[in-house]
């Protein structure tokens, strides 16, 4: 159930008979030949299907987060630490202001985990409120599956290849890209970034069989959902 597809009286209704709902939340960044909003659009989509069945509203994702290794990509929107922390807080404020007070964030890209130490603090003032933060494409089960099926994945490789993510860019390679030295990409700089990644992705394939896609999907969204459904305080 979409928010979006809501009024602001449905919602006080929702919140009053089941105080629950996700909020996703992105990036806005280089994915190779895959979308740039690769990271919202998976995070979005994964906290819609997962509510589905249970009836718990999402809010619309939040595209932008913290990419500023990827700065010198153009097309990459990124927030500055400060300016997100603020956002994190008042997204927060305003869903608990609104009657829902178990809180599903479910993160698609890695380098919005600073929210969660914002959500530590938050918690402290609310605590009549209950957070989760879940990254949902390297959660336990889901990347168990991923490892399964190919251990070399990682950012814009095959991995992040669903239908959905996909452009018309008919560049698509079909090799596998050698490891990146991640050690060195921690110590540079954006401009740097870029020469080092060249394309953007990782290491690995850039596609697998729409088959070995789904499989993963299907355990992403039951681990999502599972999150919904398990304890809270």
């Amino acid at each position: 159930m979409k928010i979006a597809d809501m009024n602001w009286m449905q919602a006080e209704e929702r919140a009053k008979a089941d105080d629950r709902c996700i909020l996703p939340i992105g990036s806005v960044e280089q994915h190779a030949y895959l979308s740039l909003a690769t990271d919202m659009i998976l995070a979005e989509r994964v906290s819609v299907d997962a509510a589905a069945p249970l009836g718990i509203p999402v809010f619309p994702v939040l595209p932008y987060g913290l990419a500023s290794s990827f700065a010198r990509y153009p097309g990459t929107l990124t927030l500055s630490l400060a300016t997100y922390i603020g956002v994190i807080r008042d997204l927060l404020d305003s869903m608990a202001r609104s009657g829902f007070k178990r809180i599903l964030i479910v993160n698609g890209h890695g380098g919005n985990v600073p929210a969660t130490t914002v959500i530590s603090e938050w918690l402290n003032d609310h605590p009549e409120c209950s957070v989760k933060f879940h990254d949902w494409w390297r959660a336990p089960k889901t990347m168990a599956k991923v490892l399964e099926i190919d251990p070399a994945a990682s950012h814009a490789s095959w991995m992040e290849n669903f239908p959905w993510t996909r452009t018309d860019d008919p560049r698509q390679p079909t090799t596998s890209k050698p490891k990146v030295d991640f050690a060195k990409l921690a110590r540079i700089g954006a401009g740097a970034k870029r020469e080092l990644l060249g394309d953007g992705n990782y290491h690995g394939l850039y596609q697998r069989p729409d088959s070995d896609m789904l499989a993963i999907w299907d355990v992403a969204v039951s681990e999502t959902r599972e999150l919904l459904e398990g304890e809270w305080f």
